[in-house]
């Protein structure tokens, strides 16, 4: 009889994390800006060129011996960078289009779990010689397992983000 509550139990728990989950937003958006002592050309050629990603990217240096490959022309729309690793998961970052001020990334994640996003980049002249940088994110939190780490996901996005433009800064302002 013992086992067979336990069994309710553990039902009960699962369906309400399910119906938790269904209420929890199904997407996210992440924003973070920084100045940089560098042109805009100088800036966005480290974003657009992928062959730059692992020297700025925070998930690339968590993960230094993971596996990368690039593929296509800098700069160029269809520019790709593939990543696989224990801890990164496995997913690909496509160049999408590419303006004066503006770079469009599309984002898809393999692993964990499968899911779509999308990496939007803005350069802004700003003082003298300085680029004030957007880093936007947007996408899914497919239900229900991201739903429910939803709120983890983005506290931690936001530090990644934040670290990636600090790394991105000290990348430019050294060359």
């Amino acid at each position: 009889m013992l086992v067979l509550y336990i069994i309710y139990g553990f039902i009960g728990i699962i369906l309400i994390l399910l119906v938790i989950a269904f209420f929890l937003p199904g997407k996210y958006h992440i924003e973070k800006s920084l100045v940089i002592i560098q042109p805009v050309r100088e800036v966005m050629a480290r974003v657009a060129d992928l062959n730059h990603y692992a020297r700025w990217n925070p998930w690339q240096m968590m993960e230094p011996g993971s596996k990368m490959t690039i593929k296509g022309a800098p700069q160029t729309p269809g520019h790709e960078y593939w990543w696989k690793g224990k801890k990164i998961g496995e997913g690909r970052l496509i160049l999408r289009s590419i303006d004066q001020k503006h770079v469009h990334f599309g984002l898809e994640f393999i692993r964990p779990w499968k899911s779509f996003a999308n990496d939007n980049w803005l350069f802004e002249e700003w003082g003298n010689g300085e680029t004030k940088v957007t880093w936007q994110n947007n996408g899914d939190l497919p239900y229900p397992m991201a739903r429910l780490m939803g709120p983890y996901l983005i506290k931690n996005l936001n530090k990644q983000f934040e670290e990636g433009l600090r790394n991105l800064k000290k990348l430019c302002e050294g060359l």
